[in-house]
């Protein structure tokens, strides 16, 4: 990791002190352009991601593009105050063709992240492993005022700065519903769906935590902001 965010740092150094090099990256490949959801994964678009935390009006920006390209539908929502305050959070209606089992509440970076995973892994993933379209996913909830796994004592879950999402089911244009909890340890081609959207949008998160983890996670993928490329 120490290499990789070494070999970032050069780049960053390179296009700033030689500023023509920006005209001769490709936009995905530059660090100073604005990120895309089509972006492809990588350590320039997770570098991009990392600044939008820091920088709500660029986050917003990106998710207008994406709105603009049919990739999401939000609304902005109002601040909030108390002991979890949220600030600058949207309400995600649904990702374009694909809906939800309800809309949720999330930080301007995790929908984002979860657009790029829709569009990049889930509905990629839906065609090419079922050969079937992703019409909807159905999840467990986002934000929630609570410490992490519900303790009495401890530290905030990344829900309530909602900051995560978990999903548990996706439903597929012919009426198939692959779940994480009845799929993701069986033999077949639902679970090779499961298992590779679940690799496919690790690099879009800080952290994606699934049923290999611990039993708490045995019914959904946990999408999460905090840390950086935690997938299990």
């Amino acid at each position: 990791m120490r290499y990789i965010l070494f070999a970032l740092f050069l780049l960053v150094v390179g296009v700033t002190t030689f500023p023509w090099l920006k005209s001769q990256l490709p936009e995905q490949y530059n660090p100073f352009t604005p990120l895309s959801v089509t972006d492809p994964p990588g350590l320039i678009t997770q570098y991009k991601l990392r600044r939008l935390s820091k920088n709500q009006d660029a986050c917003l920006a990106v998710l207008d593009r994406a709105k603009a390209d049919g990739f999401i539908n939000f609304q902005t929502v109002a601040s909030s105050q108390g002991q979890c305050p949220l600030n600058g959070a949207v309400r995600v209606l649904n990702f374009g063709s694909v809906s939800l089992s309800s809309s949720f509440l999330a930080s301007c970076p995790l929908a984002v992240s979860t657009a790029m995973f829709v569009a990049q892994a889930a509905s990629p993933m839906a065609q090419s492993v079922l050969g079937e379209k992703l019409t909807r996913i159905d999840h467990l909830g986002s934000y929630a005022c609570r410490n992490i796994y519900h303790r009495a004592q401890g530290r905030l879950s990344e829900h309530a700065t909602a900051d995560a999402l978990d999903v548990a089911n996706f439903k597929m244009s012919d009426g198939e519903t692959v779940s994480v909890a009845g799929g993701w340890k069986q033999e077949g081609r639902e679970s090779d769906f499961l298992h590779q959207v679940f690799a496919t949008g690790c690099p879009f998160f800080g952290n994606i935590i699934g049923p290999d983890y611990n039993a708490a996670h045995a019914n959904h993928f946990h999408l999460g902001m905090r840390w950086f490329g935690f997938c299990r």
